[in-house]
């Protein structure tokens, strides 16, 4: 499918010297660009890469921590009126 984009001059420039020094297309420059961008930003994808940075066995890990760490503050906070 063709499309128009608007572009800034410097950075048409930057793109058609970039094409020519890796001797491809502008149309393909321009197409890994997008389809890099749309892999880095799409939201399922985001969503993914947090729940596999955050799943049960990032906080397994630091649980012994912080239940110490809360049973310091009650052992702290046992006689403390509120």
């Amino acid at each position: 499918m063709k499309t128009a984009i608007s572009l800034p001059d410097v950075i048409y420039f930057e793109a058609e010297e970039t094409a020519q020094n890796l001797g491809i297309s502008r149309s393909a420059l321009y197409l890994s660009a997008l389809t890099d961008y749309l892999k880095r930003n799409n939201r399922k994808n985001i969503t993914q890469k947090l729940n596999e940075v955050y799943n049960d066995d990032y906080y397994a890990e630091f649980e012994p921590i912080a239940n110490a760490a809360l049973e310091s503050i009650r052992e702290l906070t046992k006689n403390d009126t509120w």
